[in-house]
């Protein structure tokens, strides 16, 4: 059977499609009220168990985390260290450990250098609102998929010019491959 290169996360576990061998998982969190965004990219490996809770999926595995945070040119608490920001505002890192790529309309992406190691298990949140968590398989290609992804949402969802999106999708990817999972 052809694996689909990436499925809506909660679909893939109701349906039980997902992979023993592990997986990537993209998860976006966008404002109400701007283009700033936080993506989570994990790769997870050696899975134990997946279980359903109230609010998202726990998974009982090894999981590695690059955050993406896309803040606006007008984001009026862009000096604050970004985990030190409002509860839907933050990610777990200080400027140091993040690349910033500035684009053409100032607008910030951040994206950490090295990834965040979750051993032993991880939760990723139920989206809300227009969220979302998608499962990319493991395959020869995931990370043209991801690429592609990267280049398409920035621009569309989080306002990064397109000029722009490639060099930041290629970040991404490169923090990608420094997971150690595989």
């Amino acid at each position: 059977m052809n694996k689909p290169k990436a499925l809506d996360l909660f679909q893939a576990y109701n349906e039980s499609k997902m992979p023993d061998e592990g997986g990537y998982i993209v998860s976006s969190f966008f404002s109400q009220n701007s283009t700033y965004s936080i993506y989570e990219v994990v790769a997870y490996d050696n899975v134990k168990s997946i279980y359903a809770s109230e609010n998202g999926l726990t998974f009982q595995a090894d999981g590695h985390k690059v955050f993406v945070l896309v803040e606006p040119a007008n984001y009026p608490h862009k000096y604050q260290e970004p985990f030190t920001r409002g509860k839907n505002e933050s990610i777990p890192l200080r400027f140091s450990e993040l690349d910033i790529i500035t684009a053409r309309n100032q607008t910030k992406v951040m994206i950490n250098k090295v990834p965040v190691i979750s051993y032993s298990s991880f939760t990723v949140l139920k989206p809300t609102g227009v969220n979302f968590s998608l499962l990319f398989y493991h395959n020869d290609d995931v990370l043209k998929s991801l690429d592609y992804f990267f280049i398409q949402t920035l621009n569309k969802e989080a306002g990064v010019p397109s000029t722009d999106t490639k060099k930041c999708a290629r970040a991404v990817i490169e923090g990608v491959k420094k997971f150690k999972l595989w």
